[in-house]
């Protein structure tokens, strides 16, 4: 039976490396990621939010209206004809159309009754068999119905298409895939419970930003990929990434003199919360967006190297780097324009009405809302793409590079260049 060439670590294991260079390239590491760690867990206790919170603050609807549930049982207007017929004084626009709903939440549950549905809602089509939110107002009872569309109760669908990617993810990449998604949470967490109450409480956005990634590249990293010499070469690669792109960003809305007020949710919260930049929130979101595509490059491209070292130890730095950036190059490829399908397959309306404005085809990308996700995703495609070298030469000075041995070993058994006597023999063992 053949023994093993050498023992290793859990982390030498995975990557095939000897003992002593895996435990190096660890204590490096370390060394590294630990003064990150220890800086992202205290600003996570000096920023987070304590008191009350605006969140929730803002009732969904006026005093003494409920939102109720209920089923679409029947379309009185068609949705061809929902011009036809506007209100007394009203225009065409106003007219909208007419379903019958049966009401299952609140004191009428069971019945059946008129509601009113705007135009744009049935030009995008309503059918029975639909689940609809609607406002019921008491106020208005005996002027016609007190009910009115409010919007589409979605929760079953999208609650069926969670079920189905997470079924998806466990069933082709099992126990990481279920480690992925709990990352996945932990980060979504540090949004909704850090994040977002921080900035509304007046802190400032971009260290809030800076302090919530770093959070999020922990818990994501190492929860979906392990705590291995790989995943923290990721980690370093994918904070440098993060920091080119704070300082892009910082320097593009500027210089570019953008706002982030182009947006009706913007101007919201400009009226609610007086003192908040608006322009500090608007690349506190450049920051967080470029996350996901700067996780995916370095920890592939880390792997890349780790593994090229590994079928050659007698690879010397230079060549390990040329060869790791060839594979780079190919991610750098295919993200390229990853980042801004991206965004034109989101914000598409936009483009559609912008084009329709008598200007030329420069003036409308320069239009303020249009200049922000050009500035964000310029921003984090050039963060995303100077990650990959990075990455690669953290992961290619960590290595032990060592001198090629050819002849034969102690009991005349054949090396191959870059192996030790003993790794030669336990090769050639039956």
């Amino acid at each position: 039976m053949a023994a093993h060439a050498h023992p290793h670590t859990h982390d030498g294991a995975e990557l095939d490396l000897p003992r002593g260079e895996a435990h190096r390239a660890r204590w490096v590491l370390t060394a590294l990621v630990v003064p990150l760690l220890i800086a992202t867990i205290a600003g996570l206790v000096a920023l987070w939010p304590r008191g009350e919170t605006p969140i929730g603050s803002v009732p969904v609807a006026g005093t003494g209206m409920t939102v109720e549930h209920g089923t679409v049982v029947e379309v009185v207007t068609d949705p061809d004809d929902v011009e036809s017929g506007a209100p007394p004084g009203g225009t065409a626009d106003q007219a909208g159309g007419q379903v019958r709903v049966e009401l299952t939440t609140g004191s009428g549950a069971g019945q059946v009754v008129p509601v009113q549905v705007p135009p744009e809602v049935m030009r995008g089509g309503i059918e029975p068999g639909d689940d609809l939110k609607l406002m019921f107002s008491p106020q208005a009872m005996g002027t016609g119905s007190p009910y009115v569309f409010w919007d589409f109760d979605r929760e079953a669908p999208i609650g069926w298409l969670a079920l189905g990617y997470a079924l998806a993810v466990l069933v082709v990449a099992r126990l990481r895939g279920l480690a992925a998604m709990a990352g996945l949470g932990a980060s979504l967490a540090i949004i909704v419970f850090f994040v977002i109450p921080a900035i509304m409480l007046g802190s400032p956005p971009v260290l809030v930003a800076l302090v919530g990634s770093g959070g999020m590249l922990f818990l994501s990293l190492y929860l979906a990929h392990g705590i291995s010499i790989r995943t923290t070469t990721a980690l370093l690669g994918t904070f440098v990434g993060l920091a080119i792109t704070v300082v892009l960003a910082l320097w593009g809305t500027d210089a570019a003199n953008l706002t982030g007020a182009n947006s009706d949710a913007s101007l919201m919260l400009m009226s609610d919360f007086e003192n908040l930049s608006l322009r500090e929130v608007l690349l506190c979101g450049i920051v967080i967006a470029g996350l996901g595509a700067l996780n995916d490059v370095t920890i592939t491209q880390a792997s890349a190297v780790w593994e090229i070292h590994a079928t050659d130890r007698t690879l010397p730095r230079r060549t390990l780097m040329a060869r790791g950036m060839r594979i780079g190059r190919d991610h750098i490829a295919s993200t390229v324009y990853t980042l801004a399908f991206a965004y034109v397959g989101t914000a598409l309306p936009l483009l559609m009405a912008a084009a329709m404005m008598d200007r030329a085809f420069l003036d409308t990308l320069m239009a303020g809302e249009i200049a922000e996700e050009i500035v964000r995703t310029l921003v984090s495609s050039i963060g995303l793409v100077l990650a990959i070298p990075a990455t690669t030469g953290i992961a290619a000075a960590l290595v032990r590079t060592s001198r090629p041995r050819r002849g034969r070993g102690e009991d005349g058994s054949h090396t191959r260049p870059g192996l030790t006597e003993s790794e030669g023999r336990a090769t050639m063992a039956p």
